[in-house]
């Protein structure tokens, strides 16, 4: 059952369809039991994993998002857990965008970032993700009144308590909230490539928010300078556009990732592009049909991706605001996929492959995946 290549999908999208309301999403426990068998599912949970396309204020589950709420009252977040499901059920990508900014509202100063930042490592380590490249949109903050020094501050001091009393390895992406225009972009270089400011932890350099009429070549000179600092490249394309975007973020800016990438399936040269150099697509499932990015998982075009050899990673994005968890989205690829205990194994090591880890790192958690498997078969 490994091999994903007896399963082919369509990855229709139409205009139609980003104007339908969203389904309430119907919870990771529905998820879970609809797309893979218990035994899988304990598996998974126990699987050692990394994570590539997971942001920052995002990740906040309910507990954190409430406890900053009632920090700041006044704001339309509820302080009551429960009640945030139904305030994180999206009506279209604009929906989104709105309400997470709500929440990004929240984080007002560097002990908001650091409690957020250290919380977030938490639920990642009970989830057995040895190494995750968290993306971090700094100009949010910044441009709330954070001072850029207080800000790296706290979201490394975080960083180094997680690796040492998780063992979770966190690494930054800084990414360009593409809505906010050229002063988000100058900003989010200056406090990317400041030799006082820019944090140990950070790899790579990335683009998000809404991509409907936000043009990916114009922000090709933040790209190259970030590059040319020493920086990964790693845009969101393709998640609520057409592959034409994709195109832009490979030719314009320099992508050796895309996040998202959904409408890749539309063009097959695009396709073989992607297999051909060996480009990781960041896939996260159940964001795309929260968004609406895809109408339903079953029309989910992963399956078209690995049928055309491209090599794909399994994250979750936003995962409580899409009441969903790393695991959840393995176990949804699994049944996408066709894949057994070996398969989901393999698609972990996908994961470190495609990271921005050092080849000792890459190495050794591959290698702890390969034995967790090999105990969890024999057993």
């Amino acid at each position: 059952m490994t091999s994903a290549s007896r399963l082919a999908p369509t990855a229709a999208r139409s205009a139609r369809q980003a104007r339908e309301p969203a389904v309430p999403f119907p919870g990771r426990d529905a998820v879970t039991h609809q797309h893979a068998p218990r035994d899988l599912q304990a598996f998974i949970a126990g699987l050692p994993k990394a994570e590539l396309h997971v942001h920052h204020v995002g990740s906040a589950s309910p507990r954190i998002v409430s406890e900053l709420a009632a920090r700041h009252p006044g704001s339309k977040v509820p302080c009551d857990p429960e009640a945030l499901a139904e305030y994180f059920t999206f009506t279209d990508f604009a929906h989104f965008i709105e309400v997470y900014l709500s929440v990004v509202d929240l984080i007002r100063t560097p002990e908001d970032v650091r409690l957020l930042t250290y919380e977030v490592a938490r639920d990642m380590a009970r989830q057995q993700v040895r190494y995750a490249e968290l993306t971090i949109t700094p100009f949010s903050s910044t441009r709330r009144g954070i001072d850029a020094r207080a800000f790296m501050d706290a979201i490394e001091d975080a960083r180094k308590a997680a690796e040492k009393e998780f063992g979770t390895v966190l690494r930054w992406c800084f990414d360009i909230p593409g809505e906010a225009g050229a002063e988000a972009a100058d900003e989010t270089l200056r406090l990317a490539t400041d030799d006082r400011l820019r944090p140990e932890g950070l790899v790579s350099f990335g683009l998000g928010g809404p991509e409907i009429g936000v043009p990916r070549p114009q922000f090709k000179p933040h790209f190259d300078r970030a590059i040319a600092a020493g920086l990964h490249s790693v845009p969101h394309a393709g998640e609520t556009t057409g592959p034409q975007t994709v195109w832009d973020a490979l030719t314009e800016l320099g992508a050796e990732r895309i996040g998202h990438g959904t409408s890749s399936a539309e063009d097959p040269k695009l396709l073989a592009h992607l297999a051909e150099h060996r480009i990781p697509l960041e896939v996260c499932p159940t964001s795309n049909i929260a968004t609406r990015a895809v109408a339903d998982l079953d029309e989910h075009p992963i399956r078209k991706f690995a049928e055309a050899g491209v090599l794909v990673t399994v994250n979750s994005d936003d995962p409580p605001m899409f009441g969903t968890d790393l695991n959840t989205e393995y176990a949804v690829a699994a049944r996408l996929l066709g894949l057994d205990e070996r398969g989901v194994a393999e698609l972990a090591k996908n994961a470190v492959h495609a990271s921005f880890l050092d080849e000792a790192g890459k190495a050794r958690i591959a290698a702890e995946i390969d034995a967790y498997t090999e105990r969890r078969l024999a057993s």
